[in-house]
Formats: structure tokens, sequence, C-alpha cells
């Protein structure tokens, strides 16, 4: 099984900046795709940030030029780094690791950390 952890959520003015972690189980060079989605009230989970596991890297386009996706192979992490905040960010974020085949082929999901950013 393949467990992840979120963290980093909280409530911040409109322009600050807050980073999400978030700590997987299992090793992260396995996931074909990790990233970052996030589900407004009322709306759809949304991509937020993904890589692949060639080194690809997507935003959704509300965000880009504001958050950075990164990760750290030994510690076996994903960070968001969410920089200009705006109240229209304010969701419950979630991790997300993909494996398409094999023994542990799946898609994973994290509990979800709440950010909130206030005008």
């Amino acid at each position: 099984q393949v467990q992840l952890v979120e963290s980093g959520g909280g409530l911040v003015q409109a322009g600050g900046s807050l980073r999400l972690s978030c700590t997987s189980s299992r090793s992260i060079s396995s996931f074909n795709h990790m990233g970052w989605y996030r589900q407004a009230p009322g709306k759809q989970r949304e991509l937020v940030a993904v890589r692949t596991s060639d080194g690809i890297i997507n935003y959704a386009d509300s965000v880009k030029g504001r958050f950075t996706i990164s990760r750290d192979n030994v510690k076996n992490a994903v960070y968001l780094q969410m920089n200009s905040l705006k109240p229209e960010d304010t969701a419950v974020y979630y991790c997300n690791a993909a494996i398409f085949g094999g023994q542990w082929a799946g898609n994973y999901w994290g509990q979800g950390t709440q950010v909130t950013v206030s005008s």
C-alpha cells in the first residue's frame, strides 16, 4: 500500500505564500506521475501541478508563474511552493501519485490539506 501525507496548509492573506509538502511511504521514483490537485467548495477536483517520471511538469493555467512543484528523492517528498496567493486559490489541496503497471499499480491520494486565502 502507498500512503501520502500532506502538510503545510493554513490561512494566509492574499499576496502571501505557503509551501505544501507531501511525504510518501514508497519511493517516489516508483511513481509515473506525482503532483497536486485541489477542490474548492462546490467545484470539481482540478489539477494544479504534476511532474512525470520523465521530468515533464504541467501546471494549471491559473497557477502558472505563481506555483512551483519540486521534489526530494531522498526524503520521498514532493512540494508545492505557492506564491502570490489569491482568494480563488482557496481549496483543499490533495497530493496524488500514480503507478501505471505492476504489483503496485493504482492512483493514490493523500487526505488533503486546507488552504484558505483571505482578501
